[in-house]
């Protein structure tokens, strides 16, 4: 199984470089929540975001038989700084995602129905299930597995987040966050899960070594919201279930399964103009790093010598992937 991913991993992603030239300031990352009675969007921002791309994240198969949305990462969306990848997964046994390496980012793996074993080599071992959250930083590196722990589809979303150059190469750590402890808030017919950041004067307690906000709105029928961004940040919508209309409200509504990416801006509004559907999205936005990137599939650094000294630090179970050497998941 390690071989069949190893293969894939090294063959379906190419050496990628990616430069980011904008010059952002960096600021207060306190963010407030405004709702507003009126349809007029100027009585929220000053600065409204509006979309400037739509992706169609598309079907691709991935992993050992997965098959996936890819919305960041793809030709038609390369890198959003810091984000590097956007995967709207699903997998059923016995497809999945067998022992792989990362080095030099976070990973953030959150599911949205069914359940999914992580196991690494350095004993982590743990289920995380519909509405939990696991927030990994693969640092130096760190090999595991991801297989579904449940019968038919398992379903969820994997983010990949940038490290600064000076962050790429600490040990690893993880946080796992459980459905019932991921604090909510609701008004006005509009419920929010706080995975990072804030919303509706609500925090929450997840640390992010790249600044990172991670909402997960629900809107039922024609009800709006108004959600504050730091202005330096990038920022991208991913619509999970049902159709909107983002930015301003007479423009046309956008379906299931694509990414829009936000002009910068204050804050975003959000309509759901359906008279019987829900609306459900994840809003994400973070810091710019504004370093080179260089991506070998999972190894991600600032210059391909780093790459190449990745690539053997891997093979040769040095330098952060010593445990690696005789480990296998179960």
């Amino acid at each position: 199984m390690r071989a069949i991913c190893n293969k894939l991993l090294f063959s379906l992603y190419p050496t990628t470089t990616k430069n980011s030239n904008l010059n952002f300031n960096i600021f207060s990352s306190s963010i407030r929540y405004i709702m507003s009675a009126s349809d007029d969007q100027s009585s929220a921002f000053s600065r409204p975001r509006m979309v400037t791309k739509k992706v169609l994240a598309k079907p691709q198969h991935e992993g050992d038989g997965a098959v996936v949305r890819r919305g960041i990462g793809c030709n038609e969306l390369r890198f959003l700084d810091p984000f590097l990848m956007l995967d709207d997964f699903s997998v059923s046994p016995p497809a999945g995602f067998p022992d792989h390496p990362h080095r030099g980012f976070e990973t953030v793996t959150y599911m949205l129905q069914g359940a999914i074993t992580h196991q690494d080599f350095a004993g982590h071992k743990g289920t995380i299930h519909t509405g939990d959250v696991q927030w990994m930083t693969a640092g130096r590196g760190i090999i595991h597995s991801e297989m579904p722990a449940g019968e038919g589809a398992q379903k969820g979303l994997q983010l990949w987040i940038n490290l600064s150059s000076e962050d790429k190469m600490i040990e690893p750590r993880y946080q796992e966050l459980l459905s019932e402890d991921i604090k909510c808030a609701e008004k006005d017919g509009v419920e929010v899960r706080i995975i990072a950041g804030e919303s509706m004067g609500v925090r929450s307690p997840v640390y992010t070594r790249t600044p990172t906000m991670y909402l997960d709105f629900t809107l039922k029928p024609r009800t709006q919201m108004h959600q504050s961004i730091p202005e330096s940040w990038n920022a991208f919508v991913y619509i999970i279930e049902g159709e909107g209309a983002f930015g301003i409200r007479n423009t046309s509504v956008v379906q299931a399964y694509h990414v829009l990416v936000l002009s910068s801006g204050d804050g975003l509004s959000v309509w759901n103009k359906s008279s019987s559907k829900t609306l459900r999205f994840v809003l994400v936005a973070g810091q710019p790093i504004n370093e080179p990137v260089v991506q070998h599939g999972p190894f991600v650094m600032n210059t391909q010598k780093e790459i190449e000294q990745t690539i053997e630090d891997y093979h040769y179970a040095k330098n952060g992937f010593e445990m690696g050497k005789y480990w296998a998941s179960q």
